[in-house]
């Protein structure tokens, strides 16, 4: 079951036929996030789908130019958003396992090989071995390294042999209502937009895996150049997503 979180500086609510989530204007510097999911309080091996997952869902954004990234699919948060949320589990970040359609403003840049969209609007996914977390840590020690443009990209293309990754950019305006689904299994995974598919790729992703739909007002970039940027947008007027028909299937 899909559970509302948000941050200050945002909000979550239902509307007569599904959710609202909306953040309000302000500085950067202050992170805003409103999300749904269904894994808050639960450790990543107790994730929901295992195997395999459906969703499809009706939406429409407020702005085709939103500042920040929103999005709906299946992950594994592996980058442990959930340290923003008081009373959630703590989750040492890990590597990422993704299929979601994905918008990511131009400050962002959220690819690992070069020729693949970075930014925009996505169908994407991320496949990546299962590492402990120990055998993470001394990447994680390196990482005041990697403002080395020439390090940088060096560890980026070690990062893309590691993290396979494939998607494509869409052109559609999300400010209209539009039909999206994500279909997840072990072997392939799946994308259609207003029932055509748009995208079939053997890059899927490895399980346990939980359910994300959000907006928030964050970066991150990892440029093929070695540019590493990360933080907060300013958002000039408020913005939101809308979504109708939500359906989630294992």
């Amino acid at each position: 079951m899909l559970k509302a979180r948000n941050t200050p500086g945002s909000l979550v609510k239902r509307t007569p036929a599904g959710w609202r989530l909306e953040l309000q204007a302000g500085e950067a510097g202050s992170y805003r996030l409103a999300q749904l999911d269904d894994y808050g309080t639960l450790n990543r091996r107790n994730f929901q789908f295992s195997a395999r997952a459906s969703l499809s869902l009706r939406c429409r954004v407020s702005s085709a130019s939103l500042k920040g990234t929103w999005g709906f699919g299946f992950w594994n948060d592996p980058f442990a958003l959930s340290l923003g949320f008081h009373g959630t589990d703590r989750r040492l970040p890990t590597l990422p396992n993704t299929g979601w359609f994905f918008n990511a403003s131009s400050e962002n840049h959220l690819a690992f090989q070069d020729h693949l969209p970075g930014h925009g609007f996505l169908a994407q996914t991320f496949c990546s071995p299962k590492f402990p977390t120990a055998l993470l840590l001394p990447g994680l020690l390196g990482v005041p390294l990697l403002f080395s443009a020439w390090l940088s990209r060096i560890f980026r293309k070690i990062a893309g042999t590691i993290i396979s990754q494939d998607g494509i950019a869409l052109n559609v305006d999300c400010t209209q209502w539009h039909s999206y689904s994500v279909f997840w299994n072990s072997g392939q995974v799946q994308f259609s937009l207003d029932d055509r598919v748009i995208l079939q790729t053997r890059i899927s992703p490895r399980g346990p895996l939980g359910t994300v739909i959000w907006i928030d007002n964050q970066y991150a970039a990892w440029t093929p150049e070695g540019k590493i940027g990360m933080g907060t947008l300013q958002q000039s007027s408020a913005s939101w997503l809308e979504l109708e028909d939500i359906d989630i299937q294992d």
